[in-house]
C-alpha cells in the first residue's frame, strides 16, 4: 500500500510538472517556405539577402537593439554582406566607409576645450548603440531592456527561425477586439481568428486573450498566458508576452535592389543577417572543414595501406 501511495504521489507530480511546462510552451518556429541557404555542410550565406537584412536591422531594428560585439569592418569582410575581393582589407572599402559614416558616434578623446563631440563613425568602430546604457535602454521602454542582436540566433532556440517565426507571428490586426470593462478600454485577442503572417492556417484555441498595457502577444515567444486567457483553461494558447509590438509592415523598408517588402521577406532578410552575424566566418569554416575532411580521408587510407604493407609477415 505504501508503495502504491509514493507511486500515486509520483505520478500526480510528473502530470503538474508536464502541465506546468506546457503552460509555458511556445509555439515551435519554423524556417521559410524552400528552408536557409546557409544550412548544411555546403550552406553559404545568400550576400543579396545579408545585404536586405542589414537594411532593415538599420532602418527597423537599430533604433531599439544594439550589436555589441559587431563593428562596421565586418560588413566587408570575406562572406560578408558587402564584401568586395578587390578590397581584401575592408577597413579600405570604400562602401563600408559610407555605411559606417551613416552613423555619428561620441569620440573617445575630448576636442581642444575638453568636450566630447560626435563624429562620423568608420569601419574600425563597433555598431553605434541606441543607449548609452542598460538603465537608459530601460527608462526609454517600460523597464524592458531590448536585447542585444549580436548573437541572438545563437542564444534563441530555433536560431534564425525563431527571429523568422517571431518577426511575422503576429496577430492580424482583425484579431484584436476591444471591449469596456470597468469603464477601461480594454484589448483583447481572438484566438479564433489567430493567424498572422506566420499562422500557415494552423488551428488555434478559441476565446479571448486579455493583452496588458505596453504587452503584445506573440505564440513564439516562451510565456504563460494562463492567467490572461478567458476560454477553456486546459487548451491555453501557446506563446507568451513581449514588450516589442509588431515592427515589421509591409512596405515599410524600400529594398535597394527592387525586392518586395512584404513582412515575410524582411523577416527572412533580417533573420539571415542576424544568423550571419553571429557567425560571421561560417563561409571560411566550413571550406575550410570540407579539406580537413578530404585530408583526413585520404590520410586514412594510406594509414591503413602502410599498416598491411609493415605487418604483412607478421602473424596476428
Amino acid at each position: 500500500m505504501k508503495a502504491f501511495r509514493i507511486f500515486t504521489a509520483g505520478l500526480a507530480g510528473l502530470v503538474l510538472a508536464a502541465s506546468a511546462h506546457a503552460a509555458g510552451d511556445a509555439k515551435h518556429p519554423h524556417a521559410p517556405e524552400g528552408g536557409w541557404p546557409f544550412e548544411g555542410v555546403t550552406g553559404q550565406f545568400d550576400q543579396a539577402s545579408l545585404q536586405r537584412g542589414y537594411q532593415v536591422y538599420k532602418e527597423v531594428c537599430s533604433s531599439c537593439h544594439s550589436m555589441k560585439l559587431m563593428s562596421y569592418r565586418n560588413l566587408g569582410e570575406p562572406g560578408g554582406p558587402f564584401y568586395d575581393p578587390e578590397y581584401p582589407n575592408p577597413n579600405d572599402n570604400p562602401y563600408v566607409k559610407a555605411l559606417a559614416a551613416q552613423n555619428e558616434i561620441l569620440s573617445p578623446t575630448p576636442n581642444d576645450i575638453g568636450e566630447f563631440d560626435y563624429r562620423p563613425a568608420t569601419p574600425a568602430d563597433r555598431f553605434r548603440s541606441p543607449y548609452p546604457n542598460v538603465n537608459a535602454a530601460r527608462a526609454a521602454n517600460n523597464g524592458a531592456a531590448p536585447p542585444d542582436l549580436s548573437v541572438i540566433t545563437k542564444a534563441r532556440h530555433g536560431g534564425a527561425s525563431y527571429v523568422y517565426s517571431l518577426l511575422s507571428g503576429y496577430p492580424a490586426p482583425d484579431a484584436f477586439v476591444e471591449r469596456e470593462v470597468d469603464g477601461e478600454t480594454v484589448t483583447y485577442v481572438d484566438m479564433s481568428k489567430l493567424g498572422g503572417h506566420g499562422g500557415h492556417g494552423e488551428e488555434h484555441a478559441e476565446g479571448l486573450l486579455r493583452l496588458n498595457p505596453g504587452q503584445y502577444y506573440n505564440p513564439y515567444m516562451a510565456g504563460d498566458t494562463t492567467p490572461n486567457y478567458l476560454g477553456d483553461p486546459r487548451h491555453n494558447p501557446p506563446g507568451g508576452f513581449l514588450a516589442m509590438p509588431p515592427q515589421l509592415i509591409e512596405g515599410r523598408v524600400e529594398y535597394t535592389d527592387g525586392t518586395p517588402a512584404t513582412v515575410e521577406q524582411m523577416a527572412h532578410d533580417v533573420a539571415q543577417f542576424l544568423a550571419w552575424a553571429g557567425e560571421p566566418k561560417q563561409t571560411k569554416r566550413k571550406s575550410l572543414g570540407l579539406a580537413v575532411m578530404v585530408y583526413l580521408g585520404l590520410l586514412t587510407i594510406l594509414l591503413w595501406f602502410s599498416y598491411k604493407r609493415i605487418w604483412r609477415n607478421v602473424e596476428h
